[in-house]
């Protein structure tokens, strides 16, 4: 097998609009805050500079306790889902595969269908979807190695049966608490909403090393790409690559998921998006992924809050009207390019 890297330029236009989408994210909103501002707040904050002449204080309370916070979480998230998603795919060797696969969504989703439900704090929210995440892929793969052993079919059906499972649940919780729909339903559909830093400081450790782990198998995922048996001979043991690989983008897919709700479509619409452009290997397609993911989030939150101003959508409703036509093309293309 050729060694592969990463094409400069890919990388270089990859962060050229990766950067413009966060200046628009940061300026553009309810509240328009001028360009040069935010520049001179940002150098503002390099060690040894000193600049005037930025924003005033209710512009930069705006920037720096709603923008920022608003926009780091949905690069965070974006980042996290599509890389995870392009790592499920390289694992399963399927390309409808997306990071809500084992249970992750369902389990997530009853989590904080409790939380809310029980009319606790909504801080225990976040708590409440990650461990209702990790459950259930826990259940899954409980269920799938009972009845199957370590086949990755026998998995996606045990994620199958758990999600169902677990959504019944939820549908059964929500029936008998329907005065608190309309905010299970809104946490359903994806938000960004941050009051401060807390979503970005809870969320960064597990997508950065969720993230990490998934880019130093990135060679490992070419290999089985060629498949299984066949990696087995060229060294690679490949069920322990999946173990991990599946591991590190769940983790990170819970954490994800507990502080923005199920944002769809991101984890399988930009993998395919990189390898239409960029190449197939997985040391092209994971890195370009995650940034791609989180240009791509950031741009859908921009919507989200812009486009029936001074309402916002929930920013899954964003993803779901590029992300299903999109589906629907690799659904089609599928038997041909895979």
């Amino acid at each position: 097998m050729r060694p592969v890297r990463l094409p400069r330029r890919w990388l270089l236009a990859s962060l050229a609009v990766l950067l413009a989408a966060v200046l628009l994210g940061l300026t553009v909103g309810p509240a328009g805050l001028p360009l040069r501002g935010v520049l001179t707040e940002i150098v503002d904050l390099v060690p040894g500079v000193d600049l005037a002449g930025g924003l005033d204080d209710r512009q930069a309370a705006v920037l720096w306790q709603l923008r920022a916070p608003r926009v780091v979480l949905g690069l965070l998230v974006g980042a996290m889902l599509a890389i995870a998603g392009a790592g499920y795919q390289g694992v399963f060797r399927n390309p409808l595969a997306d990071p809500y696969l084992l249970g992750v969504a369902a389990g997530a989703g009853l989590g904080a269908t409790f939380a809310i439900v029980s009319g606790g704090s909504r801080l225990l929210l976040p708590l409440a979807a990650f461990t209702g995440g990790v459950l259930g892929v826990a259940a899954t793969y409980a269920l799938g190695r009972g009845v199957g052993g370590r086949s990755t079919n026998s998995l996606i059906l045990a994620g199958v049966a758990v999600a169902a499972f677990l959504t019944a649940v939820q549908t059964f919780v929500n029936q008998r608490n329907t005065d608190s729909l309309r905010e299970v339903y809104g946490w359903i559909l994806g938000r960004l909403l941050t009051a401060g830093w807390g979503e970005v400081l809870t969320v960064l450790p597990y997508v950065a090393v969720s993230a990490a782990v998934l880019l130093a198998h990135r060679r490992l995922l070419d290999v089985l790409s060629v498949g299984p048996d066949e990696a087995g001979t060229l060294g690679v043991p490949a069920a322990r690559v999946r173990l991990v690989v599946v591991l590190a983008a769940t983790l990170g897919t819970a954490a994800a998921v507990s502080v923005s709700g199920l944002i769809g479509f991101v984890g399988i619409v930009v993998p395919h998006i990189v390898r239409m452009l960029a190449g197939s290997s997985y040391r092209i397609v994971l890195p370009l992924a995650a940034l791609v993911g989180a240009t791509f989030l950031v741009v859908a939150d921009l919507v989200a809050r812009t486009v029936v101003s001074p309402g916002e959508l929930p920013v899954g409703v964003v993803t779901a009207f590029v992300g299903a036509p999109f589906f629907t093309l690799v659904l089609r293309s599928a038997r041909r390019t895979w």
